[in-house]
């Protein structure tokens, strides 16, 4: 499917990537704009406790409390639950890893978006998630599949290799799985699946400069044994690959594919 190839359920944590929470606000907003689509699939009630695994800057966090549900958000990155902490100061929201959740049967539903995709270990993302929902509880999450922003990491392939750079490059960091390959985790850890569904969503970009932001934003651990030099040259060659297919009447598309599963803790 590409350079950045699905996992294999390593047994190491998500990578170590310092998010640029300004650029997420500004450039990114699709990533909660998008999400707001998977609170219908949650359908929050008054009173319930619901987890959102991967808060980012607690925009569906916020939503989700709207509707008179008890959120609590949890983000492995610093900088994110910073900025939700100072965005909604009514909520709460804790550093936490989404593979060391620590909780026992305390919430009536798990909501997560665009985060699964960034952990290696699903074996314990998942049993933390059974462990940390009532009995009857729900999950509903949305990520990235199989196909997921092919046409980009192909074109950062290319352009690393015609720079003379893929010994350089690091791939294999994002978990792209297929339905059959979720839904059988999520059931062989006890979960019963209600839903799933596997669909494109092209996904448009922000300004001229929109798919470097991207890459920038969303890659940069593929360039971290390269220097800055070496990063921009890489950036840029994709850039120029990628604008005949994803560069369209002044607007740079993504080509995302997505995959939103609801299962039950029965």
């Amino acid at each position: 499917m590409g350079f950045f190839q699905p996992h294999r359920f390593k047994m190491n944590n998500m990578p170590e990537i310092s998010w640029d929470n300004k650029l997420y606000d500004k450039q990114h907003h699709f990533v909660s704009d998008y999400g707001a689509d998977v609170v219908q699939w949650l359908a929050p009630k008054n009173d319930e406790h619901i987890l959102d695994v991967g808060c980012g800057t607690g925009q569906l966090a916020a939503q989700i409390a709207k509707t008179g549900a008890l959120v609590l958000g949890t983000d492995a990155s610093e900088n994110m639950v910073e900025i939700a902490r100072i965005n909604y100061p009514a909520l709460k929201f804790e550093v936490i890893d989404g593979t060391k959740l620590p909780y026992k049967e305390e919430f009536d539903a798990i909501f997560s978006n665009a985060t699964f995709h960034w952990i290696d270990n699903q074996e314990e993302l998942t049993k933390r998630l059974f462990s940390s929902l009532k009995i009857g509880g729900r999950l509903v999450a949305e990520f990235g599949a199989k196909g997921n922003v092919k046409k980009i990491t192909d074109a950062v392939k290319l352009a690393a290799k015609n720079l003379g750079l893929d010994s350089k490059l690091t791939t294999d960091f994002w978990f792209f799985p297929t339905i059959s390959t979720y839904t059988t985790l999520l059931e062989k850890n006890g979960f019963e699946v209600e839903q799933a569904w596997l669909f494109d969503r092209p996904t448009p970009l922000k300004g001229i400069n929109g798919m470097r932001d991207w890459i920038t934003q969303f890659a940069p651990y593929a360039f971290k044994n390269m220097n800055t030099e070496e990063i921009d040259a890489v950036k840029d060659f994709a850039v120029e690959i990628l604008k005949p297919s994803q560069y369209k009447n002044d607007q740079w598309i993504a080509d995302y594919k997505r995959l939103r599963v609801k299962a039950y803790k029965n």
